[in-house]
């Protein structure tokens, strides 16, 4: 019987997005055909907003469209941050 470890990834990253800064935090879940990263922040009254991000032609791109307008404007930022990282792991 072999062994196999796998890497859990999972990291918080500190943002400015809409004025403010916010703490994003990641997890790296490894599907059988992609990868994806979990992301998620608090809005401005608490709630918890969840959102995947999808490695898509070199970067990681933001899989669904319904969200805020202040976290669709930090995807080029997140996708710095994701790559981070990666490159120290």
């Amino acid at each position: 019987m072999q062994i196999r470890f796998v890497k859990n990834i999972q990291f918080t990253k500190l943002v400015k997005a809409d004025g403010r800064l916010r703490e994003f935090n990641f997890r790296k879940m490894k599907g059988p055909e992609e990868e994806l990263f979990s992301v998620d922040v608090v809005d401005d009254r608490g709630n918890r907003i969840i959102f995947q991000m999808r490695k898509e032609n070199g970067g990681w791109r933001m899989t669904e469209q319904q969200l805020p307008g202040w976290i669709l404007a930090q995807e080029s930022i997140l996708n710095e941050q994701i790559e981070e990282e990666l490159r120290n792991n």
